[in-house]
């Protein structure tokens, strides 16, 4: 190698070593994602948890599927900051620039981030896509649960974080195609809350089920329903997913095998639903709710905060179905008249305090 080449080779190590650094300060917030599949990108938080300052409200993952420089974002999370934090990491690690936004649920963990796209979806560059009940859930409720957010994660968390609604819905049968990737929107579910959307990729058998789907944390049942949930978990259950992407990201351990997550989530409230009915069984009134325990769920997160309200929950779902299956009990046979005089037996009503028998079925 001449002298002439030789200093060439230095000036444009030199000029890479430059560019690099330059990224790198371009880049200096780096946010851990972590590859799902091809394509497919999340940001997780570092622990389950409930929301706090410490985490500034991101207690579910942010995940986005890039192709070329296009990006469709799921969950942008819970504030303008973090929705400020993931587009500048796209940019900058991946070259892309957000095109879509789906919020899968109403629930301002998962949507609040819409605020740091306010100017792309104002200049027609990016589109944000929800159910039409998330959609009227969000217009509803969001006022009141940014200001809870705000009292939980903080203010400085939450600073410049305003309400930015869906641009347009999503309903059973669209698809969302990005690059060679396919998201197949599924029914529009009622469990976690009354506009849960599903999509999923079917040649990956990758699932993203919003929070119909919990890790170690206990599920929120506020404005769900246990049979809605676990019917809608029963039919995520039949795609047979590799992963799914919840309130965790959960990837099953062998191909007959569900992501433990999901099975996780069935099971809880499987047991819920099961404790529930047999308090009542047990002549325990709707005031006695709240004392209905899951011991074997006391170390997931969020135990004391909503077991006792999950519970109450159940009750008021249950007990007109618990009702409706009694058996009335059966008069008892007349007698037939002793000495002719006074007549037959007259039939005496249950007392009013008597707790009725057990369904048979449920």
């Amino acid at each position: 190698m001449n002298a002439r080449l030789k200093v060439w080779v230095l000036l444009l190590g030199l000029l890479a070593g430059a560019a690099a650094a330059q990224a790198a300060t371009r880049c200096a917030d780096v946010l851990p994602w972590q590859r799902v599949a091809a394509g497919v990108w999340s940001w997780s938080p570092a622990a389950e948890a409930e929301i706090s300052h410490a985490n500034a409200g991101h207690v579910v993952p942010t995940t986005v599927v890039l192709h070329g420089g296009d990006a469709l974002l799921i969950d942008p999370g819970p504030s303008h900051a973090h929705g400020q934090r993931v587009r500048r990491s796209l940019a900058c690690r991946f070259g892309a620039q957000v095109r879509w936004i789906v919020n899968t649920h109403a629930h301002a963990e998962n949507v609040l981030g819409n605020s740091a796209f306010a100017d792309r979806v104002a200049a027609g560059s990016a589109q944000i896509l929800a159910s039409a009940a998330t959609r009227a859930g969000m217009a509803q409720r969001c006022p009141a649960c940014l200001a809870s957010l705000t009292d939980k994660a903080g203010a400085d968390a939450m600073a410049g974080t305003r309400i930015v609604l869906p641009t347009r819905t999503l309903a059973e049968g669209d698809v969302l195609r990005v690059g060679p990737y396919r998201l197949e929107v599924q029914r529009i579910e009622q469990g976690h809350t009354d506009g849960d959307l599903v999509l999923w990729d079917a040649k990956r058998r990758l699932l993203w089920a919003g929070g119909l789907v919990y890790g170690q944390r206990v599920p929120e049942l506020a404005q769900g329903s246990v049979d809605g949930w676990l019917a809608a978990l029963d039919r995520l259950a039949a795609l047979q997913p590799r992963v799914v992407v919840g309130n965790t990201v959960s990837r099953a351990a062998a191909q007959s095998d569900l992501p433990p997550a999901l099975s996780a989530t069935q099971r809880y409230l499987n047991d819920l639903r099961s404790a529930v009915l047999q308090a009542m069984d047990q002549g325990l009134q709707a005031s006695d709710a709240a004392g209905v325990d899951l011991p074997a769920y006391s170390a997931w997160v969020g135990h004391a905060e909503r077991q006792g309200f999950n519970a109450q929950r159940a009750w008021r779902e249950l007990e007109p179905q618990w009702m409706d299956k009694m058996d009335p009990p059966a008069p008892p046979a007349a007698s037939p008249p002793r000495g002719g005089a006074s007549g037959p037996a007259k039939l005496v009503p249950p007392h009013p305090g008597t707790t009725p028998s057990a369904p048979e079925t449920r």
